[in-house]
């Protein structure tokens, strides 16, 4: 019953192939483990846990380690995209766009010029 009412997690992090994962139903709670690749990712895993089960679920424990601390993500530029875009997926907020061109000037030529297929390192803010 508790596994099916959290299901959609359950996939998503097959989705996201968390690793070491694994899912125990014990005394009415669902305990659900493993290690996502980034913080970007853990948090997706607990946005939908809240989505399911309320802003502090009583009926499952979860314990969701990083396996990559050194950055928020990682992301692969698709045709379209702008460095405000980006960051607004990722941080919520189109003006911190500055923090991802900041963290990839190395590759970067400017805030402005971004090409598909350039991989850009989401940091940690």
């Amino acid at each position: 019953m508790i596994k099916s009412k959290y299901q959609s997690v359950l996939d998503l992090g097959e989705k996201l192939n968390i690793q070491n994962g694994d899912v125990k139903e014990e005394n009415g709670q669902l305990k659900v483990w493993g290690t996502a690749k980034n913080q970007y990712e853990k948090n997706l895993l607990w946005d939908e846990i809240k989505r399911v089960g309320g802003e502090n679920p009583t009926d499952i424990m979860a314990d969701i380690k990083v396996a990559d601390t050194s950055a928020f993500a990682h992301h692969t530029v698709k045709s379209g995209e702008s460095l405000s875009k980006i960051a607004k997926h990722y941080y919520g907020d189109a003006n911190k766009y500055n923090a991802i061109y900041e963290a990839n000037k190395g590759k970067l030529k400017s805030a402005d010029l971004i090409h598909p297929g350039d991989e850009l390192v989401i940091p940690n803010i």
